[in-house]
């Protein structure tokens, strides 16, 4: 039986909805074959599960596969599969979306959406991947024929004006599309889709998970190009350690191994599974402003994108691996992503895990394990500390999972909760220093009161460090504070109060001085005080309890943002010889220049003592060349 060839006319309305699925959703022609690919698979999943429930069907299921015939004579590409196939009336309802009047509640809802990212998820939502097809051929026919039924449809277009459809007899089961493909281009990135090549590259990187065998038709013999191992649907238990190696390396082009995998399965409202990896190694552009996520995004085993940055926050873009989310439209794009609340509740379920995987390899009972999360913090602890300022929801867990050097230990690095394990009674803060670098640190004449009385301080060396200590306030109650920010207080409340009592005194000794010194050195700092960190150096510079690092300045500046200067103060030590004498002489010569010159000379070498940098480091050689020529 054969029907005569019914044409019809496209509407305009639906040639623009046309040109906007194909150069606004598919920027890359290659998707047409993911697409067809896609169907194919769909339609060889639905045959099993009908042929599952209806036993007296008349269909074949012994070898259900999709294949691809390239004829480059002809310049054609058949993709066919053996699946459920379509009925008539299906094809226009399937095939037909841009052909049929329903286009009409596509077009309001298109009028309606207010981006173009809305207008794009419309279109997904609407299913006509199929088009796709259209970016890489002039004529587009498709044969089908549903399983259980004796005739079949042939549906053909040339995506201009028309399409035809008819009724046919002698198809096989299922649905073949025949694509009479475009010259290839190369600049317009069209290639050549008759090439052996150029089809196992596309199906390797977009359907290479298929579930069902993608052949290549090649002369008299079949290829399989794909390698239908999903690796994420199967128990951890059924998959060896060197076939999760081989996949990592697939999937992040790494040369290692991966220091620890993490499979999950999510079922209920939101499906999805995943196989993530964390490496054992930093890769080499991890802080550079290119570097691309790692988390490739599958929609039921179909790859949609491969740097899916919407999956995985910023301060994990180390991990790497796959998720395959069951609900998601194939065509879905970044800005629909970024929307998606799907995605959202994926991202934050997945953050979870990584970071509860991190803390159970740091709180292991064995050896090798904690060996493991050394080993992640080395490579990776720096990027983690990002998320102390990003990640509000999870900073308790992110802090619990963070290391930090400490004077301590000089081989050792400290959690917090081990911090405070060891903190002496009369201790209720958690102090730390920040800095270029450990020795500098230790040098630093903050640190002698502390060192003094064998108190503990973390070495913060990193630059984030900087920024995510403004931000976090306190650590499971116990507060955070800058040894070199504030007023210290040090000792039990007894040697506290004595201590006020003698700095009182000593305030009123050095009353004058503390005057002359703020008004001298009034363009560097905000105030001179007396100080009760120090044992050794004979000033030292601190900063406001809440105020802004110098290093945090020049962090902030470095980036083009704008920021005041913030003047410190200077604190003296009153024990020492230096600031001792310097009292002396301003109470028997205060209006002697060289008292200025001295200020200048004490603030200076408490700047440098800390590492920082001089403002103009050319007058201060001169003063100090000047002050050391009269003593020879």
């Amino acid at each position: 039986m054969t029907t005569g060839i019914e044409q019809h006319e496209f509407q305009t309305e639906t040639r623009q909805i046309l040109d906007l699925m194909i150069h606004s959703v598919y920027s890359n022609k290659d998707t047409f074959l993911r697409e067809l690919v896609s169907n194919s698979s769909d339609a060889l999943d639905k045959l099993k599960l009908e042929a599952f429930r209806d036993k007296d069907l008349d269909a074949d299921v012994s070898d259900l596969h999709i294949e691809l015939v390239p004829d480059a004579d002809a310049r054609t590409l058949t993709v066919r599969d053996n699946g459920i196939g379509m009925s008539r009336d299906e094809v226009i309802d399937l095939i037909g979306t841009l052909a049929k009047s329903g286009t009409g509640e596509l077009r309001r809802k298109l009028r309606e959406a207010q981006d173009a990212a809305a207008s794009e998820a419309l279109i997904g939502q609407f299913g006509i991947g199929f088009y796709s097809t259209f970016m890489v051929a002039d004529k587009v026919t498709l044969l089908t024929r549903k399983a259980g039924e004796k005739h079949a449809t042939r549906w053909e277009s040339t995506g201009d004006a028309t399409y035809t459809i008819e009724t046919v007899d002698d198809a096989p089961q299922g649905t073949s599309v025949t694509l009479h493909l475009k010259d290839v281009d190369t600049d317009d990135h069209m290639h050549d889709y008759t090439s052996d090549r150029v089809l196992r590259d596309i199906v390797k990187r977009y359907s290479d998970f298929i579930s069902y065998p993608v052949r290549l038709q090649v002369e008299d013999t079949a290829e399989t190009l794909n390698s239908m191992k999903a690796l994420w649907t199967r128990p951890r238990s059924e998959v060896t350690d060197d076939e999760y190696n081989e996949f990592y390396k697939h999937v992040s082009h790494s040369w290692d191994d991966p220091l620890e995998i993490i499979p999950m399965k999510a079922e209920g409202t939101f499906e999805y599974q995943a196989l993530l990896f964390v490496p054992s190694h930093a890769p080499f552009d991890l802080f550079a402003r290119e570097h691309r996520a790692g988390i490739h995004l599958y929609v039921k085993r179909v790859f949609i994108m491969d740097d899916c940055e919407e999956l995985m926050p910023e301060y994990l873009r180390f991990v790497t691996g796959v998720v395959d989310a069951q609900d998601l439209s194939l065509n879905v794009s970044r800005e629909i992503l970024q929307q998606d609340r799907q995605i959202r509740a994926i991202r934050r379920r997945l953050t979870k895990k990584v970071l509860t995987t991190i803390r159970d390899l740091q709180t292991s009972d064995d050896e090798q394990t904690r060996a493991k999360y050394t080993t992640l913090w080395s490579q990776f602890g720096r990027v983690l500390k990002e998320g102390l300022l990003s990640d509000v929801d999870n900073r308790e867990l992110l802090l619990g999972i963070s290391s930090f050097p400490s004077t301590h230990s000089e081989d050792e690095q400290t959690t917090l909760a081990q911090y405070v394990a060891r903190m002496p009674e009369g201790q209720d803060q958690i102090y730390f220093l920040t800095g270029e670098s450990r020795q500098q640190l230790e040098s630093s004449p903050h640190m002698e009161a502390f060192r003094a009385r064998g108190l503990e301080v973390l070495l913060l060396t990193d630059p984030v460090d900087e920024v995510w200590v403004t931000s976090v306030p306190e650590f499971d109650g116990t507060p955070l504070q800058s040894i070199a920010q504030g007023e210290v207080e040090l000792g039990t409340e007894e040697e506290k109060k004595a201590a006020e009592a003698e700095r009182e005194e000593r305030d009123k000794e050095f009353a004058d001085l503390l005057t002359y010194l703020t008004e001298t050195l009034d363009d560097h700092v905000k105030q001179v005080r007396l100080s009760t960190r120090l044992t050794d150096s004979p000033a030292c510079i601190v900063g406001d309890e809440f105020g802004m690092t110098p290093a945090l300045e020049r962090m902030y500046r470095a980036s083009g943002q704008q920021v005041p200067h913030f003047k410190r103060i200077l604190e003296l030590n009153p024990e020492h010889p230096l600031v001792a004498g310097l009292r002396a002489a301003h109470t028997e010569r205060s209006d002697d220049p060289s008292l200025a010159e001295t200020a200048e000379l004490l603030y200076g070498t408490a700047l440098l003592a800390e590492g920082g940098e001089l403002e103009d480091p050319a007058h201060f050689a001169k003063l100090l060349a000047n002050r050391l020529a009269r003593t020879v």
